[in-house]
């Protein structure tokens, strides 16, 4: 397997994960801020979230948004697992400390795992088209220009169909820990949103009133009675 190693701590990737000289696996090294599509072909992308959790955030953000298509694993100290969250958009984690059997194990399964997603990372609603794997919302064929934000907005409410999320729980999940702005954002993003899904698929984001909001397909079907009654 060759690694990209992203960090900024002395050392390489041995020193950040002693466990990898153990295993055979092959480690180019970047700094945490660099582009990981420069590093060439790699299985796997290990990020350093041992030192600043919001620079390794972006990494992983970074990577993942990339073209990169590969998994990625955060090196991130015990004290600081709580700070992780699945906005990061890494694959898996592991503590500097592990056992070399633990971490090839991960490292095997990430990689196996990552596989099986990128074929299924994708959701349709009707001519709506939400491709995760590269980012393009399609609506009737045609991509919409959605920021990455409104995009992983989007996302996140597909893929939990249904869920009712209060402002607060969007703003935790989609924006992270690091956001320090109201609630008031979730409301402009989600209005912005709908008008971009156009007269015909802002429905699907339902607003409960007095709680947030959910993605409900079950709204298109209720216009299109509406649409097909108001014709009779």
């Amino acid at each position: 397997m060759h690694l990209l190693v992203l960090s900024d701590a002395p050392g390489g990737g041995k020193a950040l994960l002693p466990a990898l000289e153990y295993l055979d696996h092959s480690l180019a090294h970047q700094a945490l801020d660099g582009s990981a599509d420069a590093a060439g072909s790699v299985d796997l992308v290990l990020v350093d979230a041992t030192g600043d959790l919001g620079r390794a955030s972006h990494a992983c953000r970074t990577v993942a948004t990339s073209d990169r298509g590969c998994p990625v694993l955060v090196v991130i100290a015990d004290a600081a697992l709580a700070a992780l969250k699945a906005t990061w958009g890494f694959d898996d984690w592991v503590v500097p400390a592990a056992q070399p059997a633990e971490v090839e194990t991960r490292l095997r399964i990430a990689v196996e795992r990552s596989g099986d997603q990128r074929r299924a990372r994708a959701s349709t609603f009707g001519e709506l088209h939400i491709d995760e794997e590269t980012y393009v919302v399609r609506l009737h064929g045609v991509p919409l220009d959605l920021t990455y934000r409104e995009f992983e907005l989007l996302r996140y409410l597909t893929g939990n169909a249904r869920r009712v999320f209060t402002r607060a729980q969007l703003l935790q999940e989609v924006w992270g820990y690091d956001y320090y702005g109201g609630t008031r954002t979730v409301d402009v993003h989600i209005r912005r949103l709908r008008a971009k899904l156009g007269a015909e698929y802002e429905s699907l984001i339902v607003t409960v009133r007095g709680v947030g909001y959910k993605l409900d397909p079950a709204g298109l079907a209720a216009r299109a009675d509406d649409e097909a009654a108001a014709q009779h």
